[in-house]
């Protein structure tokens, strides 16, 4: 068994079978559900979920969302994104208002104290991430990524960056 939280200089006593060792989607999936695990722990000691790092980092590129186009490139329930975005408007870290082009609609902005909450989480994850890809040098997380990156454009087309799409600016009055 592990004794290690990270397990790194661990070797266990048994391990997987070699058939699914010589697999790389398992062991991508596998890696992927432990980096998960340790980012989850990390966020749930301030009381965050990684959706919430998701949400501010979206609303963080500038562009004013709606709860629709949220819900859609995080793959979430709307009822879902409503109550994610309940917790961070209570914690002041995002504003909604109603949407002034559609009254059925609200548009969702980050605050200040959001920006320093985001800031926060980026170095956390940052640090995670590092501890992570702590046997890879540079030039191997570069080629790893891009890797992933070819992976994403052909699996999962919403892991790739888009430059946000702003919104309609308001009508004013003549």
């Amino acid at each position: 068994m592990l004794t290690s939280s990270t397990g790194a200089g661990v070797r266990p006593e048994h391990g997987i079978p070699r058939e699914l060792a010589a697999s790389n989607a398992f062991l991508l999936a596998r890696l992927g559900t432990r980096f998960k695990m340790r980012l989850m722990a990390k966020l749930d000691e301030s009381g965050f979920e990684s959706y919430h790092y998701s949400m501010l980092a979206m609303l963080d590129e500038g562009a004013r969302q709606t709860q629709s186009t949220m819900a859609a490139s995080m793959h979430l329930d709307p009822s879902r994104l409503v109550a994610l975005l309940d917790t961070l408007e209570s914690q002041e870290l995002i504003e909604r208002q109603r949407d002034p082009q559609d009254r059925r609609r609200h548009v969702v902005s980050i605050t200040k104290a959001g920006k320093r909450r985001l800031a926060r989480m980026r170095a956390e994850f940052k640090q995670l991430e590092d501890e992570f890809l702590t046997p890879l040098d540079s030039e191997a997380r570069e080629t790893l990524h891009g890797l992933l990156q070819q992976l994403a454009a052909h699996n999962d087309p919403y892991c790739l960056w888009r430059p946000p799409v702003p919104l309609a600016p308001p009508e004013t009055a003549a």
